[in-house]
């Protein structure tokens, strides 16, 4: 945009999004190489800085009814030496929406990444199923050991979708738009 790069993600929040938001403000860290935040910044010469990121996080959260701060690679991925995804996570002191890639080894992934959630005493909202491997076998059991081990409300099931845009995703979290526009109205 205007010869100036823009995370195609930043692209797609800001044109879901009802607020009138700078690219910055909706990805106030874009990297472009993917892979963890850490390395990428390295990379491409950057540094990631603490107060500048939970300043801008905090600035938009403050205009916005509800907002959300998507991880990045999971909830422990390194930002900076002893910084991460999970000191994000307490740092903004929101509560956490877990999505689970529905694949092999999904289970132990998600009750690990939830025990972690907890343990730094946020509150695990819920989570989403999101079909990665349509031909995973035994779906059915997996999702009813996560539900019976996560101990939080499942939010939705996206299945594995040809387009996956925003409409066609939010078909399938109808739990989880029920449970925003209740934070919403609290």
């Amino acid at each position: 945009m205007d010869g100036r790069w823009v995370n195609e993600d930043v692209l797609r929040l800001r044109a879901a999004s009802n607020m009138d938001l700078r690219d910055d403000e909706v990805g106030p860290l874009q990297l472009r190489t993917p892979c963890a935040p850490h390395i990428a910044a390295r990379l491409e010469g950057r540094t990631i800085s603490r107060d500048s990121l939970l300043a801008a996080v905090r600035g938009v959260a403050a205009r916005a009814d509800i907002a959300f701060v998507e991880g990045v690679g999971g909830f422990r991925v390194p930002l900076v030496p002893g910084w991460d995804t999970a000191d994000l996570a307490v740092d903004l002191g929101l509560p956490v929406v877990l999505v689970v890639g529905l694949r092999l080894g999904c289970i132990n992934h998600a009750l690990l990444t939830a025990e972690a959630v907890r343990a730094r005493g946020l509150p695990l909202a819920g989570w989403v199923a999101n079909t990665v491997d349509a031909a995973m076998p035994h779906g059915a059991d997996n999702l009813a050991a996560l539900e019976a081990g996560l101990s939080a409300p499942l939010l939705g099931h996206v299945p594995r979708l040809s387009d996956p845009h925003p409409a066609a995703i939010a078909a399938h979290l109808p739990k989880a738009l029920a449970l925003l526009l209740a934070q919403q109205a609290a």
